[in-house]
C-alpha cells in the first residue's frame, strides 16, 4: 500500500505519453504502472501528470544600484509553485574581496528557512575573482558545495570578463568537474553605442534594443564557444533571442562542443518593435533585448528541432516605478515571468504550434534539471523526488496580474489568453497547490546540492 497514487491522467515521460498511475511513497516516485493502490487517491482524469517544473534561471531578491528585485524568496518560489514550478536556480553574486564559499553562505541564509520550493545556486565569477589564477583557488570548494554552475559574463561593467579572463575562469571550473553558464554579450561595444546614442539625445525604449544588435552578440557567442573548447568547460549559453547567436550556438554543438543554449517566454512571445516602441516600452528592457519576428520564430523552430534545450525565466522583477526612468540607460533591465511558464509555452508552443508533449516537457523540466546537475528532479522515475503537477489542459484563463502571485505589480504577459494551467503541485510529495491555489507555506524548500557527474 502506497502512501499516494494519482489516478486516470496522462503520464508525460522522457519515453513518451502513457497512461498509468503513479504512486509516491514518502518524498519519492514509487511506482509507475496499472492498479496500483494506496491510502490516498487523486483522480487526474484528463490531465497531463508532468514532473516539477525547473527553472535554472531566477533573481530573486537580486541587489543592484541600491534597488533590490520585487520578488522575495518567498514570494517568488510561491509564485513559481503555483505555476507548476518546483525547483529554481538563482544566484550567488561576491562582492568586492568577498571569498566565495562566504558568498555562497551568506546567499543561502537569505533563502534558508523562507524559499516554498527546492532551490540552487550558480555562482557568479565576477571581474575581480577572475583577475588572476590564485583568486580563482576557491572554486573547488564552491563545487563541493552543490554549485556546479558557475556565471560569467561578458557584459555590464562589475562582472564583464576579457576572453583571458573568461579562458583563465573556464580553465578552473573545468578543472573541479563543473560547468560555466554565461551571459553573452559583447559589453564594451555595447556601453560604447549607448553612450553614443544617449550624447545624440535619444531616450526612447526602441533604443535599448537598436544599442545592442543581435551581430554583436552573436560575435560574443562564438568567441564564448570557441574559449570553452580551449579550456574543455561545459557551457551553456543564457537567453538567447536572436537568430545570429543560435547559429552560433548550433554551429558549436555540430561541432560536437559541449555547449547548449536556452530561451525565454518573453522572446518566444514579445518583439522589439511592438513592445519597446509601445509607450510604456521601458517596461520590455532586458537583456539581450526583445527581437524581430522573424528572430522569435527562430526560437520556436529552434524549440522544435532541439537547438534549444530549455526555457527558463531570467525572472527579474522590478515595479513600474522602477522602470520609469528618463532614459532608455537608466531603466533596470528584467521581466517578471515565473509563474507563466509552463502554461505559456505549452498554449503558444504545444496548442499553437505543434511542439510535443514529450519537448514541453522537457524544455522546461527534464532537461534543465539534467543539465545543471539536478540528479532527481525533472522526469517522472522511480527513485526521483516526488515532484508532481497536475496539469489541466483545458484550463482556459486570461493572464491578469492582479491574479498572480508575483509581486511587481505587472506581467508583460497581460490579457495573453491560454488553454492549460497547473492544478495541483506536489513538492516531495507534499501538496503545495490545490486547486490552483497556494496551500504550502514558505520554508519547506531545500538548498540542492548539484554536481554534473551524479
Amino acid at each position: 500500500m502506497h502512501d499516494l497514487v494519482i489516478r486516470h491522467g496522462q503520464l508525460i515521460t522522457p519515453g513518451g505519453p502513457i497512461f498509468a498511475d503513479l504512486a509516491v511513497d514518502q518524498d519519492r516516485i514509487a511506482a509507475i504502472g496499472p492498479h496500483l493502490n494506496a491510502a490516498r487517491e487523486i483522480d487526474a482524469s484528463g490531465c497531463y501528470v508532468i514532473p516539477g517544473g525547473v527553472d535554472c534561471h531566477v533573481h530573486l531578491q537580486l541587489h543592484l544600484n541600491g534597488l533590490t528585485s520585487t520578488d522575495s524568496f518567498e514570494t517568488g518560489t510561491v509564485a513559481a509553485a503555483c505555476g507548476g514550478t518546483t525547483t529554481v536556480i538563482d544566484f550567488t553574486d561576491p562582492q568586492p574581496d568577498q571569498p566565495l564559499m562566504e558568498a555562497l553562505r551568506v546567499r543561502k541564509s537569505e533563502a534558508d528557512g523562507r524559499v516554498a520550493i527546492d532551490y540552487g545556486l550558480h555562482m557568479t565569477i565576477p571581474t575581480w575573482h577572475a583577475s588572476a589564477d590564485d583568486r580563482l583557488h576557491d572554486v573547488p570548494d564552491a563545487v563541493a558545495a552543490g554549485c556546479a554552475t558557475f556565471k560569467l559574463y561578458q557584459a555590464y561593467d562589475r562582472m564583464q570578463l576579457d576572453d583571458v579572463a573568461l579562458l583563465r575562469a573556464m580553465r578552473a571550473v573545468a578543472s573541479a568537474g563543473a560547468g560555466v553558464v554565461l551571459h553573452s554579450e559583447t559589453g564594451p561595444l555595447l556601453d560604447q553605442l549607448r553612450a553614443d546614442a544617449v550624447a545624440a539625445g535619444h531616450r526612447r525604449p526602441i533604443w535599448h534594443e537598436r544599442t545592442r544588435p543581435a551581430p554583436l552578440e552573436a560575435s560574443a557567442v562564438q568567441r564564448a564557444t570557441e574559449i570553452a573548447a580551449l579550456a574543455g568547460c561545459p557551457l551553456h549559453i543564457f537567453h538567447i533571442g536572436a537568430a545570429e547567436p543560435l547559429a552560433q550556438v548550433a554551429a558549436a554543438s555540430h561541432r560536437g562542443l559541449d555547449v547548449t543554449a536556452e530561451t525565454c517566454p518573453h522572446y518566444l512571445l514579445l518583439t522589439a518593435s511592438e513592445h519597446l516602441a509601445a509607450r510604456d516600452g521601458y517596461l520590455y528592457i532586458c537583456a539581450p533585448p526583445l527581437r524581430s519576428q522573424s528572430d522569435q520564430d527562430a526560437m520556436w523552430r529552434a524549440l522544435h528541432d532541439g537547438s534549444i534545450e530549455i526555457v527558463s525565466t531570467d525572472h527579474c522583477p522590478w515595479t513600474r516605478r522602477e522602470k520609469q526612468q528618463p532614459s532608455f540607460a537608466d531603466v533596470p533591465g528584467g521581466l517578471p515571468g515565473i509563474e507563466a511558464r509552463l502554461a505559456l509555452v505549452h498554449h503558444f508552443g504545444v496548442n499553437h504550434r505543434d511542439l510535443s508533449l514529450t519537448a514541453w516537457v522537457s524544455a522546461c523540466c527534464t532537461t534543465p534539471a539534467c543539465r545543471m546537475g539536478l540528479s532527481r528532479k525533472g522526469a517522472l522515475l522511480f527513485g526521483y523526488d516526488a515532484d508532481i503537477v497536475i496539469f489541466d489542459p483545458k484550463r482556459e484563463k486570461t493572464i491578469r496580474a492582479g491574479d498572480l502571485n508575483e509581486s511587481a505589480g505587472w506581467t508583460p504577459y497581460e490579457g495573453l489568453y491560454v488553454v492549460g494551467w497547473p492544478r495541483t503541485v506536489f513538492l516531495r510529495g507534499t501538496e503545495i497547490v490545490r486547486d490552483e491555489q497556494f496551500v504550502g507555506m514558505p520554508g519547506p524548500g531545500r538548498y540542492q546540492h548539484r554536481s554534473l557527474h551524479s
